[in-house]
């Protein structure tokens, strides 16, 4: 379960250019909720998502995974629940280094820093047996280059790099925004059928109306650093495509 209480952050405090970014957000989500997040730019949803990642230090409230308070610890030391993926497929991927040795890196994430760290058959067996089901055809090219596959086949890839290692909280910032529709549709598929079979928390951010009708059973509305609206599975089926127009706006 990841809960929020009276989180606030402000960016320029003090100043006449100060912006209250979050203005005592409470939200509970429980273990294997998917809920997605929208709004207008400057609505806090990345502000949010930053806090709860460890990127941005709230000003005051408490971001609790389950039953412990992470709202001190670094973005590294809370890597043991949280992962994440941005929206830019290059950012969660090294291009010059293949895949293999990418789920390598990805695996050391949590874990202490040894100096024995190669790849073994063990490692490279259970890889293709991940990576092959994502259906993809690209269990067969662990060797070859990230830099060399499609922005969706490495997004799809950091998504099950993310979760692999027995994570409990996975964001998603968009991580569409930068693929064509074909693509993305693909990786919010993968995504979507990854949260179930691992049981996640997850946090999408999109700005996309498609995937805010198509994903998740609870959706949230953020304005002005508030949350306005939250709304459950049911809900959310009454909702128009001119209602989250008018939200996105």
């Amino acid at each position: 379960m990841l809960a929020i209480t009276n989180l606030k952050k402000s960016f320029n405090k003090g100043k006449a250019t100060e912006v209250m970014a979050l203005r005592g957000i409470n939200l509970e989500i429980k273990t294997a909720e998917f809920v997605v997040i929208v709004g207008a730019n400057g609505s806090g949803k990345s502000t949010l998502l930053n806090s709860i990642a460890g990127r941005v230090l709230p000003d005051s409230g408490e971001v609790i995974i389950e039953n412990t308070k992470v709202t001190r610890l670094a973005e590294h030391r809370r890597s043991k629940w949280i992962a994440r993926v941005f929206q830019d497929p290059l950012s969660g991927t090294a291009s010059e280094l293949s895949i293999l040795e990418n789920f390598r890196l990805a695996t050391l994430r949590t874990k202490p820093k040894l100096l024995n760290i190669g790849i073994t058959a063990a490692f490279e067996k259970q890889v293709y047996d991940q990576v092959a089901q994502l259906g993809m055809g690209l269990e067969g090219k662990l060797h070859l280059p990230m830099g060399a596959l499609s922005g969706g086949q490495r997004q799809a890839l950091t998504l099950l790099m993310a979760v692999m290692d027995d994570v409990r909280v996975l964001l998603l910032d968009e991580p569409t925004a930068a693929l064509d529709p074909r693509s993305a549709e693909m990786v919010m598929k993968i995504a979507d059928k990854l949260i179930s079979s691992y049981n996640l928390t997850a946090i999408l951010i999109t700005h996309n109306m498609k995937e805010a009708f198509t994903y998740g059973n609870r959706i949230i509305q953020m304005a002005e650093g508030k949350i306005v609206r939250d709304l459950n599975l049911p809900e959310k089926g009454n909702l128009s495509h001119t209602d989250l127009y008018e939200w996105f706006m």
